[in-house]
């Protein structure tokens, strides 16, 4: 594949003829996806290369991933109106501020809850360090509940000095809470679950024959008239629905009755989706929800593997519902091993693979030291995107449905496997770098400055319809 990489620096445009990291990755990921080798000139790279302060390189591995959700949508658009697929644009510096979008939501005359809850962080134990994650009030009650102590951030420091790191992990996760405890990336290429992640690809794909859905001509953005059902929380699984959204997928969040997502982030990742509630566990919900799987090109979830399995959706019933339904799952510890159904989220994730341990090296801190972003989260977000994407292609083109599966661990060793300076290596974003990526928007909390979108396709413009708001405002049909 021909590359054309440009430097918008104060010098005027430069071309270099060099391989990119991020177009070897690039090219790495794609192939992976099964997508078919790029037109010259078709992906163009502007901008300076590592701009966050990291020793793996994060900003190569978020253009990497930014420009496979791109190709992916660009692929879509071109089998749906049979044109030749469109340029793809990366910004070096946008994908990297994307990939901190969360913590650049501004409120303009209004203010954010805290995204982390009091009790949220690592702790030191007998014998290492644990994470423990405490953001959802069941799990904070899980951890309460092991260590026997008030909710008091004191109380709970004292309390794991006296425990040994894999006992508290074990006993907090045996009580449906969230901990890791900081390994080194040797413990974990040894540990039964590091070894079953290690045997996965990045993106696991079964197809099966399908009739498919009328999706071709499309008029207007290149996901246009393409329904999403979208069962995923906090930040990879809405960070591929919000892309889906961008260019032009009409996505629905479902979400339980009554639950209470982290506030902080609802201005962030509901953009661009409808919001409703319900109960599967009550009759007139239940079928509600047959009716939108019935009714969906793809549905994207998050919960563990056995969820909702055991709520009588698992995936033989989801495609006895619509056999041309795409599929698309995500967790944080991989389909396989025994860790399989162990709740997670990226920080832990970072705790449990060594990566955490790896920035405590570089750095020369006293306790771990995570990426400088929630690389994973946001990598497998854009990660799943182009892997539904690509999907739709196969069913369009191949006439197959696909359930497609990643992980944020897995994403993590893609990350691990790049290698590292053995060093903390940058420059770090600067706020004029943020400020260049960055637009003013309305949500039904008051204004925002956010990120914009950083996926870029020449002639479609992303654009984000539905304003970030509650969750829950909306029924539960199709549009």
């Amino acid at each position: 594949m021909q590359v054309t990489a440009v430097d918008d620096g104060c010098d005027g445009p430069k071309l270099h003829f060099m391989t990119s990291a991020d177009t070897v990755l690039f090219e790495r990921i794609w192939s992976e996806l099964g997508g078919a080798p790029l037109a010259p000139d078709s992906l163009i790279w502007t901008g300076a290369e590592r701009l966050l302060l990291s020793a793996y390189d994060v900003a190569g591995f978020a253009s990497a991933t930014v420009a496979s959700a791109a190709a992916g949508i660009a692929a879509v658009h071109s089998v749906r109106t049979g044109e030749p697929a469109r340029a793809i644009r990366v910004d070096r510096g946008h994908a990297a501020v994307a990939f901190r979008s969360e913590r650049y939501v501004t409120p303009i005359g209004w203010s954010l809850p805290s995204g982390w809850d009091p009790l949220a962080g690592d702790y030191p134990t007998r014998d290492g360090w644990i994470r423990l994650h405490t953001n959802y009030r069941h799990h904070r009650e899980a951890v309460l509940r092991v260590l026997g102590v008030p909710e008091s951030r004191e109380e709970v420091a004292r309390a794991v000095r006296g425990w040994s790191a894999e006992d508290l992990e074990g006993a907090v996760v045996g009580e449906g809470g969230c901990a890791a405890r900081s390994r080194t990336a040797t413990a974990w290429a040894a540990h039964p679950q590091g070894q079953s992640v290690a045997r996965e690809p990045l993106v696991a794909v079964t197809a099966l024959p399908t009739s498919p859905p009328e999706l071709r001509d499309v008029q207007g953005p290149p996901l246009a008239g393409i329904r999403v059902l979208d069962l995923t929380r906090v930040v990879a699984g809405p960070v591929c629905t919000r892309v889906l959204a961008a260019f032009g997928a009409d996505v629905l969040r479902v979400d339980p009755r009554g639950f209470e997502e982290v506030g902080a982030l609802l201005p962030e990742m509901t953009v661009g989706k409808r919001r409703t509630f319900l109960d599967l566990r009550a009759t007139p919900d239940r079928l509600a929800f047959e009716r939108l799987i019935t009714g969906a090109h793809v549905m994207v979830h998050g919960y563990r593997s056995d969820a909702l399995e055991r709520l009588g959706f698992g995936a033989a019933r989801r495609r006895a519902l619509n056999p041309s339904l795409i599929d698309v799952s995500l967790d944080a510890y991989g389909f396989m091993g025994p860790w399989a159904n162990r709740r997670g989220f990226d920080s832990l994730v970072q705790m449990s693979v060594g990566i955490a341990d790896r920035g405590q090296q570089a750095t020369g801190a006293d306790r771990p030291v995570p990426l400088p972003a929630q690389a994973l989260d946001h990598g497998t977000g854009y990660l799943l995107a182009a892997a539904t994407c690509r999907a739709l292609v196969r069913v369009l083109v191949d006439r197959e449905a696909s359930e497609v599966h990643l992980s944020l661990a897995r994403t993590a060793k893609l990350l691990v496997d790049l290698g590292d300076s053995g060093e903390m290596r940058g420059p770090d974003m600067t706020p004029d770098e943020v400020e260049r990526c960055s637009e003013t928007a309305s949500t039904a909390f008051g204004p925002v400055t956010r990120v914009r979108c950083p996926v870029r396709i020449d002639g479609n413009d992303p654009c984000w319809t539905v304003a970030a708001g509650p969750l829950g405002v909306d029924a539960p049909v199709w549009r």
